[in-house]
């Protein structure tokens, strides 16, 4: 049986997962995974069902951050993904909340293998001020993509486009990751509207930390 902070925290899960689909930053048929690190362990919980759609508490595992399954069944397909997650958690100690989607416009770019840039201002605001990186392909979770993920990310990032694959967000607390996915999602859709009328325009890179900064001065919760 969970303890109460397990059980709470696989409610936490399933509600990010509905978050993801409410936010609109999914593809059709939802596929994705989400993860949230368990405090003050070497574990976190992470989904099993091949869809972020009706996802409920009990299609979470508990898998410790060297990838072994503790606790419940992660078929073959999210199974291969679990490494992504965790080089996160190894690499971004204050990172508790780890999501991977295929959402479409920002996926759109990790096909094309082209970054998304500070195009629009929420990125510079929520901590994408040099944009969006993409990670070059490798095969569905092996070391390459692994490898290939880590070198990719910007210093102070959380987001990455998975080249012919999807999108990787993460940050400090659940609502956070998923207002990041939305956020490059948008900026990837904005971009491609844009490709009709002369193409998207980054952001000076001196007005970004200035977004940054009005953001703050008003009070907006950037981190």
């Amino acid at each position: 049986m969970r303890s109460s902070l397990l059980a709470e925290l696989a409610e936490q899960v399933a509600e990010t997962a509905a978050a993801v689909v409410a936010s609109g930053a999914i593809s059709g048929n939802g596929h994705g995974n989400v993860s949230i690190r368990i405090p003050d362990s070497s574990e976190m919980l992470f989904t099993t069902a091949p869809t972020l759609h009706g996802l409920t508490p009990d299609m979470v595992a508990r898998v410790r951050l060297d990838g072994e399954v503790v606790e419940g069944d992660v078929p073959p397909i999210n199974k291969a993904v679990i490494d992504m997650h965790t080089a996160i958690y190894a690499d971004h100690p204050d990172a508790g909340c780890v999501i991977h989607t295929h959402s479409p416009y920002a996926t759109a770019f990790a096909v094309a293998r082209r970054p998304i840039d500070c195009w629009i201002e929420a990125l510079a605001m929520f901590g994408l001020a040099d944009g969006v990186p993409v990670a070059g392909y490798g095969p569905r979770g092996s070391q390459q993509a692994v490898a290939n993920i880590r070198a990719a990310m910007s210093p102070g990032g959380c987001a990455v486009l998975l080249a012919n694959h999807g999108v990787l967000v993460f940050h400090r607390t659940p609502s956070q990751a998923v207002l990041v996915g939305s956020i490059v999602e948008e900026a990837a859709h904005d971009a491609i509207n844009a490709m009709a009328i002369g193409g998207p325009m980054a952001i000076e890179p001196e007005m970004r930390a200035a977004a940054l900064q009005r953001a703050v001065a008003f009070g907006v919760p950037t981190t």
